[in-house]
């Protein structure tokens, strides 16, 4: 009898669990699949404004449910000995400064092959400047206050 009991109870609170199905559209989530109904685990504004900062480096990870960009290795045509790395975390559902966090990796080519190298201080935060600004337009344009 308690076990009836115990999962009658089970049954009740897994039907009060709340599902996703439903697009929050609360501080710019929106749904990534009409027909899934699914929604970015993160800020949309935030989401597609580092794709769009980024745009210019190729992707090894995206994850729009952890709020995780990670791009590969990336050289500009003007320094070909020279590479960087980009990882961004959305840690957010809210358009917030303090909802991203960027870190640079920077390596540089010798001899012995490609060595690790010092990141200018102010590189990852003028990323973020440029995430949050692009963030900030793209809610602008969509209506948002």
């Amino acid at each position: 009898m308690r076990i009836l009991t115990v999962l009658a109870l089970a049954l009740i609170l897994a039907a009060c669990d709340s599902d996703n199905s439903m697009p929050d559209t609360s501080a710019g989530s929106t749904a990534i699949s009409a027909g899934g109904g699914r929604t970015l685990g993160v800020n949309s504004y935030l989401w597609h404004a580092t794709l769009d900062t980024l745009s210019f480096i190729p992707l090894a990870s995206a994850d729009p449910f952890g709020g995780v960009v990670i791009t590969e290795w990336y050289s500009a045509p003007e320094a070909p000995a020279e590479r960087m790395k980009v990882t961004v975390y959305i840690l957010d559902r809210n358009l917030r400064a303090d909802g991203l966090k960027v870190a640079v990796f920077r390596q540089t080519k010798s001899a012995d092959g490609w060595a690790d190298a010092q990141v200018a201080p102010d590189t990852a935060i003028k990323l973020e400047d440029a995430i949050l600004t692009r963030a900030r337009e793209l809610r602008l344009a969509s209506g948002g206050s």
